[in-house]
Order: structure tokens, then C-alpha cells, then sequence
């Protein structure tokens, strides 16, 4: 569908400029002044859960881990070496392809998405990351910076794709990833009367940088240890060829796939909170 590829073009150009301005988005970026953002680890919500359950008597623990992974299988992170695999900006033209190779290695992501020209434009394959096991979650509507944006704009970026993934797939997005990283106590504010949790990551290919998938396969395993949440985009041309040997070479290695919220089970991400 030659239309729907040059506006595809058009928006991962458009994204990839905003990125690479953005690269500086880091892990510990400053909010105001001195105030730093305060995140949070998988396996500091794992061991909260598992001393909740401990305190209770009620034997949780590793058990409750296996129990509420769900997806394309369970595991239990705080005895694998689990890994989780993220996806911004989408859906798609590269979305149907990337599924299908997550289909043939059995593995489950998890799909930050898009609303504007995205989902509304890939409604059909929004139902099928739902259907086949991966988590979809928000990347707002439009990609606006919500550290730029007043209080009703940031409501409306992340309540819009929330409504459609909601309708196209029966849940409700529990997670949101802030466009280039960028948060601040007005964001977290909102996310919590919003009921979403803010998931940076600890892996970047930088892949709006570069086309070269054998650059962004190096990128992604220099990168990776336990825990890590690893940042790709598939509106990219490089990124799903890349995404085979990417899964391939951890495997090796012994890490096992979960989305995000497998990564954090038995606890849960909360509202208004960051995590990395």
C-alpha cells in the first residue's frame, strides 16, 4: 500500500529527528533544578512483593511469580535471568512482520504504541499483539513532550490511546512510556489519577540513529544484563531484522523473555510511578 509506506516514511523520519534530539533523555536525567527522577527496578518490586507476602503468611513468593506470568509462558524472575523486550512507536507497516517473528521464537514484548497515525491507522494488528500474549501499553498520542505540555494536554495524550486500546482489545493499558524519556511530578501526578505506571528502560540501540541491524544487534547485547529493559523501535527499517538475532544471541546466554509486567511479578508496577 504504497500511501500508507511514504506515511509511514514520514513519521518515522519526523520521530527519528525528535529522537535524536532527544538522545539525551538518559536514565538519570534532572527534572528542576537539583531534584532528581526517583525510579524504581523489577526486582525492588519483586522482593517488596515477596516481603508483603512473607509478612502475611500467605506464602507467595516465588509461586505467585509463575502463577500471574501469563503470556507465552511463566517464569519466575527472581530465579531466572529474565530480560524483557520493548517496543515505542508503533504500529507499523513493520509491525506484522515483527510479530511474526516473536511468534516463531515464542517470545512476548512489549508494545508502547502510538495513537496518531498508529493505532488508528493499525487497528488490526493493536488486536493482534493483544491476542497473541504481548503487553500493549500507551506511548501517547501524539509524541508530545508532556514536560512541555499543561495539565489537560497531558491528560488528553494518554487518556486518547488508552480509550482506543481499550476498545480494540477489551483492557485497559496499565503502562505508559513518556515520550523520549522526559517526566516530572505533573506527569507522575497525572498517571496516577490515570491508573498508569511510567517504564523507562536500562537498553537503547539508539535505532532512530541508525539502519545498520547488525549495529543495533551489537548495540542491544553489549548492553544487556539481568532485569534490563531493552528500548527498540520497529518503524525503523533496521530494527525488526535486527530482532532475530537479537533474541537469538540472549538466549544463548541464558535469558529468558517476559514482558514487562512478568519482569515485576509477583508485585505490580504502580500508578504514578517510574521503574527502569
Amino acid at each position: 500500500m504504497p500511501s500508507l509506506t511514504r506515511k509511514m516514511t514520514k513519521t518515522g523520519t519526523r520521530l527519528r529527528v525528535l529522537a535524536t534530539f532527544a538522545a539525551a533523555a538518559s536514565l538519570t536525567l534532572a527534572l528542576s533544578g537539583c531534584t532528581k527522577l526517583e525510579t524504581h527496578s523489577p526486582s525492588s518490586v519483586r522482593n517488596a512483593a515477596d516481603a508483603s507476602a512473607a509478612e502475611a503468611g500467605t506464602g507467595a513468593g516465588a509461586k505467585g511469580a509463575q502463577a500471574r506470568a501469563g503470556g507465552l509462558g511463566t517464569v519466575d524472575c527472581a530465579h531466572t535471568k529474565c530480560i524483557a523486550l520493548t517496543f515505542d512507536a508503533g504500529p507499523s507497516e513493520n509491525s506484522a512482520r515483527l510479530l511474526d517473528i516473536l511468534k516463531e521464537k515464542q517470545v512476548p514484548a512489549t508494545f508502547f504504541l502510538l495513537g496518531k497515525r498508529h493505532i488508528d491507522t493499525y487497528p488490526e494488528l493493536v488486536r493482534r499483539m493483544s491476542d497473541e500474549g504481548h503487553e500493549v501499553a500507551s506511548h501517547t498520542w501524539t509524541h508530545k513532550i508532556l514536560t512541555d505540555a499543561d495539565p489537560d494536554e497531558i491528560r488528553d495524550e494518554l487518556e486518547r490511546p488508552n480509550k482506543e486500546i481499550e476498545r480494540l482489545t477489551g483492557k485497559r493499558p496499565t503502562l505508559m512510556r513518556p515520550p523520549q524519556g522526559r517526566t516530572d511530578d505533573t506527569v507522575h501526578d497525572i498517571c496516577r489519577e490515570l491508573g498508569l505506571a511510567e517504564v523507562l528502560w536500562s537498553v537503547t540501540a539508539k535505532d532512530y540513529k541508525t539502519n545498520d541491524s547488525d549495529l543495533i544487534t551489537g548495540r542491544v547485547l553489549d548492553q544487556s544484563s539481568r532485569d534490563g529493559i531493552i528500548l527498540l523501535h520497529d518503524i525503523y527499517d533496521g530494527t525488526v531484522p535486527a530482532v532475530p538475532g537479537i533474541i537469538d544471541a540472549l538466549k544463548k546466554r541464558g535469558y529468558v523473555f517476559v514482558t514487562v509486567p512478568q519482569l515485576m511479578a509477583p508485585g505490580k508496577a504502580e500508578p504514578g510511578k517510574v521503574y527502569r
